[in-house]
């Protein structure tokens, strides 16, 4: 199904009415198969190409240069940009783990035309997975909708896996979220997983968060995808999943940081108790002090060198230490 030539591994199909005619087929076979089949629609993916190797696609398609050059750059937005020939799409399929937490992005970029479909993964991807989808649905959905069923199964995959990650973050916070508000605050590993929750959602949703206005627009201008009636509620449900997965997201953002917000104020709270416990000990210490000191003097005191000047001076600093300690635990001070 993979074929390799002088330039990046290349992936082909070839569908008509929702079947598979042909596929691994090398892109230099392309004109003549979609002479071969009219009414076919093309599937062609890149690896990591540059610029020359869309070279032969810009010029069959008539693929815009700006386009082209969003294709072959890493770390574009997702966005959906309209040209005179074409659509062009860019998104990122995401896998994240919990344990500990991290995101690992795919990003694609895609040209829809009226009869093709040409992505470019910037990263290995799972294709396994987009062609079993398209695979699943291809003779129901694929017959009479052209390149949109191939959009709608792009899109599919990429939301799945969205709202899966999406969700997974959220629940990952479920076992970190009564630790973060004990009495005290939270030992330091709790601390850092949820950081490194934060920081995992907050790369998710770079990527999430325009998805429900994507497809809203793809919806919008479905003339261009010539979408069938069939095929529209199967795309109002990848819509519902974006908007699903970006809630899921901020929300879940909104949590983490509300989260570890009370954490830090905890953390707060129990310093300021340990400080008026110090305080309220200095004191208690500073009584007997302050009494040894004054008997210590080098003067004669009354009872100076009697067993009652010593019971005096012993009774003074555990009544003054003891009414100190009474005054600081009614105060919760100690």
């Amino acid at each position: 199904m993979t074929t390799t030539t002088s330039g990046p591994p290349a992936t082909t199909r070839l569908y008509q009415a929702g079947k598979v005619v042909e596929e691994g087929f090398p892109p230099e076979r392309i004109p003549d198969l979609l002479r071969e089949h009219p009414g076919a629609v093309l599937w062609l993916d890149l690896l990591d190409p540059e610029a020359p190797d869309l070279a032969e696609a810009q010029k069959i398609f008539g693929l815009h240069p700006l386009a082209v050059e969003d294709a072959v750059q890493d770390h574009e937005r997702p966005k959906l940009d309209r040209y005179p020939e074409h659509l062009f799409l860019n998104l990122y399929q995401v896998r994240v783990q919990t344990a500990p937490p991290s995101l690992r992005k795919t990003e694609i970029s895609a040209f829809i035309l009226e009869n093709a479909l040409i992505t470019v993964h910037k990263q290995p991807g799972d294709l396994a997975a987009l062609t079993a989808r398209w695979d699943l649905d291809a003779e129901t959905l694929g017959a009479d909708s052209g390149v949109a069923f191939l959009v709608y199964g792009l899109l599919d995959v990429v939301m799945d896996a969205q709202l899966d990650g999406a969700q997974k973050l959220d629940r990952a916070m479920d076992g970190v979220e009564d630790t973060l508000l004990e009495e005290g605050g939270a030992p330091r590993a709790v601390r850092a997983k949820g950081f490194a929750l934060r920081r995992t959602l907050a790369m998710l949703q770079r990527g999430v968060a325009p998805m429900p206005g994507i497809v809203a627009e793809l919806l919008d201008i479905g003339a261009h995808l010539r979408l069938s009636d069939q095929l529209k509620p199967y795309l109002r449900d990848v819509q519902d999943h974006a908007q699903h997965a970006a809630e899921t997201t901020e929300m879940a953002r909104e949590r983490i940081n509300g989260l570890l917000d009370a954490d830090l104020n905890e953390q707060s709270n129990a310093l300021n108790d340990i400080t008026k416990k110090l305080a309220a000990w200095a004191a208690i210490i500073a009584v007997p002090t302050a009494v040894t000191g004054y008997f210590g003097q080098n003067v004669p005191y009354p009872s100076s060198g009697t067993w009652v000047g010593v019971v005096a001076s012993a009774v003074l600093m555990l009544g003054a230490a003891g009414s100190l300690i009474y005054t600081f635990k009614k105060k919760n001070w100690l």
